[in-house]
C-alpha cells in the first residue's frame, strides 16, 4: 500500500522526470477535484494526502540509503496542489467551469516545477532535511512559493489586460 500511494499509483516509475510526471498526475487530480468539489475539496485532499504521502514515503524509504528516490511523487501531487490553491479558489468562488482559468493551472504547474527542481531558500532547506518529512516538506514549500507567483501573475494579468 506505501508504495502504490508514495509513486501515485506507480506514476513515479515513468521516466524521464519522474517528479514532472507526478506533477502532471497532480494537476489532473486537482482538476477532478475542482469539479467535483471544489476548493474546500481540494484543501481537504492535500491534508489527507500530506499525511499519506509522509507516512508511505517513511515506509519506502525506511532501511535505505536513499531519503528521496525519485519514484516517490507524492510530495509532487501535494505541492502541485498547494501551488494550484489560488485557481482553485477563484473558480470556486466565482463558479466558473474548472477550466475557465486554465492559464493558471498550467501557470501553477510550471512555477511549481521552476521552485521544485530550483529549490531556492526554505525548499532547499526542507529537501536537506534527509527524511520522509524534508521530503514532504520541500515540495509543500515550493508549492507555496508558486501560488506567491501565480497570484502575482494574475494580478499583473488583470491590471494590463482587463
Amino acid at each position: 500500500m506505501s508504495k502504490l500511494i508514495a509513486t501515485v499509483f506507480y506514476v513515479g516509475y515513468l521516466r524521464p522526470a519522474p517528479g514532472t510526471w507526478g506533477s502532471l498526475a497532480g494537476v489532473l487530480f486537482a482538476l477532478a477535484i475542482q469539479v467535483f468539489g471544489g476548493f474546500p475539496a481540494l484543501v481537504l485532499a492535500t491534508l489527507i494526502v500530506f499525511a499519506l504521502g509522509w507516512w508511505a514515503t517513511h515506509a519506502m524509504t525506511t532501511g535505505t540509503d536513499n531519503h528521496d528516490p525519485s519514484e516517490v511523487v507524492v510530495d509532487e501531487v501535494v505541492g502541485q496542489w498547494i501551488a494550484l490553491f489560488v485557481v482553485s479558489y477563484g473558480t470556486w468562488k466565482m463558479g466558473l467551469p474548472a477550466l475557465a482559468m486554465y492559464p493558471g493551472w498550467i501557470a501553477g504547474f510550471l512555477f511549481f516545477r521552476l521552485f521544485d527542481i530550483w529549490k531556492p531558500s526554505i525548499v532547499g532547506w526542507a529537501d536537506r532535511g534527509g527524511d520522509a518529512l524534508g521530503v514532504m516538506l520541500d515540495d509543500v514549500f515550493a508549492g507555496v512559493f508558486a501560488a506567491i507567483a501565480v497570484t502575482i501573475l494574475g494580478g499583473l494579468y488583470h491590471m494590463v489586460i482587463l
